[in-house]
C-alpha cells in the first residue's frame, strides 16, 4: 500500500507542480484495485471464495472452449503458466478438460457450470460497481473517463503477465 506520507524524491526536485506524474498510475491502479477487490468480496459471499482476478481473465480466455496454447496466447503468458492456471481452474471446478470433437488428438478446456456461474456473477458485480461510480461521478463524466482511457490505452488490449512488468514475483 502506498502511504501519502511517503516522500518521493522526484517531488522534492519538482516543487511547485500540483500533480506529479507518478500520481496518475497510482490513482488508476487504486481505482482498478478498488473495483476488483469489491467484485471478489461479492463473489466470496456468493459461493466463490477461491476466485481470484487471474481466474476471471483465464475464464474469459477459455470462452466457449480453447486449447491450453490458445489460452496462453490470449492471455499473453507462457504455455507453462497457462497450464498451471488451467490446472487450478480444474481443481476449483471452474473448468474441465475434454477431447475436441473435431480433432481427437486435441484437448480443449471448457467452462463448467460453476465457471459460467462465477463469470455471470462477476459481470453483475462489475455492472453494480459501474452504476455506483456513475452515481458519484455522473454518467457523462464516467463515459468521458472511459472514452479517454480507451484513447490512451495500448491498442490491442492488455496482457495478464503483470509479474513480468512489475519485476517478477518470486
Amino acid at each position: 500500500m502506498v502511504d501519502d506520507r511517503m516522500v518521493n524524491q522526484v517531488d522534492d526536485i519538482r516543487k511547485g507542480e500540483s500533480r506529479p506524474g507518478h500520481e496518475l498510475p497510482v490513482l488508476l491502479f487504486a481505482g482498478f484495485r478498488t473495483i476488483i477487490d469489491r467484485v471478489h468480496a461479492d463473489l466470496a459471499e456468493q459461493g466463490h471464495p477461491d476466485a481470484r482476478p487471474a481466474h476471471g481473465f483465464a475464464l474469459q480466455a477459455i470462452g466457449r472452449g480453447a486449447s491450453q496454447t490458445e489460452v496462453a496466447r490470449r492471455l499473453g503468458i507462457s504455455k507453462q503458466a497457462a497450464g498451471k492456471t488451467v490446472e487450478r481452474l480444474v481443481a476449483l471446478g471452474y473448468a474441465e478438460r475434454a477431447g475436441d470433437v473435431a480433432d481427437a488428438r486435441r484437448k480443449v478446456v471448457r467452462l463448467t457450470e460453476r465457471g459460467a456461474d462465477v463469470l455471470a456473477r462477476s459481470a453483475e458485480a462489475f455492472d453494480r460497481l459501474r452504476a455506483e461510480w456513475s452515481a458519484v461521478l455522473g454518467e457523462e463524466r464516467l463515459r468521458a473517463l472511459e472514452d479517454d482511457l480507451r484513447a490512451v490505452a495500448e491498442p490491442g488490449g492488455f496482457r495478464l503477465d503483470a509479474a513480468g512488468w512489475i519485476g517478477g514475483m518470486g
